[in-house]
């Protein structure tokens, strides 16, 4: 199936519109999330956080356990066509009533469920799950599952580009400490029978060490112009930064056509380099399992993400390299314990954007929820003055 392309200034299936179908003077979406209009942040406080649904389990609404998942967790979400695939990581056929956290039988490195609900309101009905012989969810992506080799492999965003799905993931060699964990490397797998099989990428991998070992993708495109996807990345475990790479749709699955940014120049305008090891910090921070989106109701980017000792929070980008406001909490730790994983997807919002849903998990009962929230601006990003060039020229 081809990716269907959005010709109006409006954000559709977490592509970026581009400018043709734009009124007389009015500026595209992609002008809009590269070069904003002002520097100013929009965003005042979240409100009315809901959970609206358990997604996986016995007990949630899409009773994943005829599937043999009793218990799984993450949830990141990226969309084909009319279709929204929802990515898990370690997944468990059955488990002790009692059990917290990841464990029990038929384990599997991750798995994945397909959605054409469109409705978020209620929760999301999942049309099936990607399934072995015996109709049982199937383990996409293989793992020794030997502690110090390779415990695990964790798809940390999905995409679809090249009429392909890619999967981004990492190696875990060892988990640590709660919020530590070593990495043998991340790398991407590829699909060309809609997540039936799948195709390691062995020359397209990022050493263990690096600062991209999970990475939260979003693809820009612009009229008939080939494809940017833009990639937010943290290093392995939950208390590194974040840093910032892209590459041409094209050119995913080769090492050397992503570049890395390294900051702005004395225009402000930003840089990029080829050497991964020289890619700059955007938002320093104890950054886990990142989720980053283009919202239209604030014409900004949104970044969510588990900070340790806190919960999940939300900030407002004005570029995809900033800058970035400081952290709001979405989710407090202490009304939802072992909260982690809040992942967005552009397609489901509501009121223009202004009601955002998101999926989240939790470590009692090891599964993923949906969750709700309301975005409010601040009182003068209702009517923003427009950037200095523009004021001088309203005043002449």
């Amino acid at each position: 199936m081809k990716l269907r392309r959005a010709w109006a200034c409006a954000l559709a299936v977490g592509v970026a519109a581009g400018t043709a179908a734009c009124g007389p003077g009015e500026r595209g979406t992609t002008e809009k999330m590269l070069e904003p209009d002002g520097v100013d942040f929009v965003l005042e406080r979240v409100a009315g956080l809901e959970q609206v649904a358990q997604l996986t389990g016995a007990d949630g609404m899409n009773r994943t356990d005829g599937y043999a998942v009793y218990g799984t967790d993450l949830g990141s979400m990226f969309n084909l066509e009319d279709t929204t695939y929802f990515v898990f990581g370690d997944t468990f056929g059955e488990r002790p009533p009692e059990m917290t956290g990841g464990g029990g039988s038929f384990w599997r490195s991750n798995a994945m469920a397909y959605s054409t609900d469109a409705d978020p309101s209620d929760g999301i009905a999942f049309d099936g799950m990607i399934v072995d012989d015996v109709g049982l969810a199937k383990e996409l992506l293989p793992s020794v599952k030997r502690d110090f080799e390779e415990m695990t492999k964790i798809p940390t965003h999905g995409l679809y580009a090249n009429d392909a799905m890619y999967l981004y993931y990492m190696s875990v060699n060892h988990w640590g400490e709660p919020g530590r964990w070593d990495a043998n490397y991340a790398g991407i797998a590829k699909s060309a029978d809609e997540g039936r099989t799948w195709t390691l990428l062995d020359d397209v991998k990022w050493p263990g060490d690096s600062g991209f070992i999970q990475v939260s993708p979003y693809r820009i495109q612009e009229g008939d112009e080939e494809a940017d996807i833009y990639f937010w990345g943290v290093p392995s475990g939950r208390f590194g930064g974040v840093k910032l790479m892209r590459a041409k749709e094209s050119r995913i699955e080769s090492l050397d056509g992503y570049e890395y940014y390294a900051g702005t120049d004395e225009e402000g305008k930003p840089t990029w380099t080829g050497e991964p090891e020289e890619a700059a910090t955007v938002v320093d921070d104890t950054v886990g399992e990142l989720s980053v989106v283009w919202n239209p109701y604030l014409e900004r980017w949104l970044m969510t993400y588990l900070r340790e000792g806190q919960g999940v929070v939300i900030r407002e980008g004005v570029a995809p390299w900033g800058p970035w406001g400081e952290p709001i909490v979405l989710v407090d730790k202490d009304e939802y314990p072992g909260l982690y994983g809040p992942y967005m997807n552009p397609r489901y919002t509501e009121n223009d954007g202004k009601t955002i849903y998101f999926a989240l998990s939790l470590w009692d009962p090891y599964n993923v929820f949906w969750f709700k929230a309301e975005l409010e601006k601040k009182s003068h990003a209702i009517s923003r003055v427009p950037p200095a060039a523009d004021a001088d020229a309203l005043n002449q």
